[in-house]
């Protein structure tokens, strides 16, 4: 493990990545501390608010030690025009009062680590709903990020129980989980994920979906990994500690769960971490075309659901903001699962 971390911080891209997804997961697990709107309340006075400037210098070039931004107002409400009025300024405050929430889903406050006590503060601007873009990406990275990790996890454990059973086994329980798995691989995935979804009602409250969305992702994911796990399990067996433990009397189960399944522990935190961002985008894709998340709980798919039109991106480019959340967080965990492969690599392992 010493090595491992060792060899992560001497990669800047690996630990700059994994720094990024830290932050990442501590803004959605702290959303409703740190976003300064509820990711449903409307200003429906503003949509397409843009992103508010921040300012330390007013246009006199008079410093202000505490930071504000200026009010915007709509000049044109057909094309959501607005313009700065350079008059009126209002000042940031930490630690303010505003729309009442649990901190945790636990602790229940009224204080929210930053806002302003008049106007409004739209930092990465605001939907077409006049929804503060800036709480809903917070809100919707506990949805999109979650949804990764819980799903490797169903899917994973699925796959190295299933991969362990048939390589350790083998004979007529290796023929029939593998023919399995390969039935459920020769589905297009996407297509596959698609008609699984269809079957189910779109009545389904948000966290139904969501559990349904972690179900779709799992039997989807965990075939291709049996049949990786299951080649590992055939060689492992064979090894002389399995021989030992086989010996003393321990049972089959036993033998699988805690001596052969944990020497391919290397292999799993590897094809965990780059499998992260499939479920991601799976999520995603599923939000984006109206059979995910619904409104208004936020995911950064269906976020992305008002940047399909062209003529809406061009005026207001700012809806893009979960895109570039997803694509960030994608190359991260890339560049994360790159530098743990090549860490875990018996063959680089003596060059560390």
């Amino acid at each position: 493990m010493r090595e491992l971390i060792k060899y992560i911080k001497k990669n800047k891209l690996a630990y700059i990545s994994l720094y990024i997804l830290g932050i990442l997961y501590f803004l959605s697990i702290f959303a409703d501390f740190i976003s300064p709107y509820p990711y449903d309340l409307q200003h429906r006075d503003t949509p397409y608010h843009p992103p508010t400037q921040v300012h330390f210098f007013d246009r006199d070039g008079n410093f202000s030690l505490r930071p504000f931004v200026y009010e915007y107002k709509l000049v044109d409400p057909v094309f959501k025009k607005y313009e700065i009025d350079y008059s009126t300024k209002h000042h940031i405050y930490f630690f303010v009062k505003g729309e009442k929430h649990y901190l945790l889903g636990l602790i229940p406050t009224d204080i929210h680590l930053f806002g302003v006590k008049e106007g409004k503060i739209f930092l990465l601007g605001a939907d077409h709903l006049g929804r503060d873009i800036f709480s809903r990406l917070l809100y919707g990275g506990r949805i999109s990020l979650s949804i990764g990790i819980v799903g490797v996890l169903v899917s994973f454990t699925i796959g190295a129980v299933v991969g362990g059973i048939s390589g350790y086994f083998g004979g007529k329980i290796d023929n029939i989980l593998m023919r399995i798995s390969e039935i459920v691989m020769s589905f297009p995935g996407f297509y596959l994920m698609l008609a699984l979804r269809a079957v189910f009602p779109i009545t389904l409250s948000s966290v139904q979906v969501y559990l349904l969305i972690v179900v779709i992702l799992s039997f989807i994911g965990w075939a291709g990994l049996a049949r990786v796990i299951r080649g590992m399990v055939l060689s492992i067996r064979e090894q002389e500690f399995v021989l030992a433990a086989k010996s003393y009397g321990a049972s089959s189960i036993r033998i699988i769960t805690k001596h052969i399944l944990p020497n391919t522990f290397s292999y799993l935190l590897i094809a965990a971490t780059l499998s992260i961002p499939g479920y991601i985008l799976g999520e995603s894709a599923l939000s984006l075309l109206g059979l995910g998340i619904q409104e208004p709980y936020a995911s950064w798919g269906n976020m992305l659901a008002s940047a399909r039109s062209i003529s809406a991106v061009s005026n207001y480019p700012w809806i893009l903001a979960p895109g570039i959340a997803i694509f960030i967080t994608i190359l991260a965990f890339n560049l994360l699962g790159d530098a743990l492969r090549d860490a875990l690599d018996p063959k680089l392992r003596k060059m560390l």
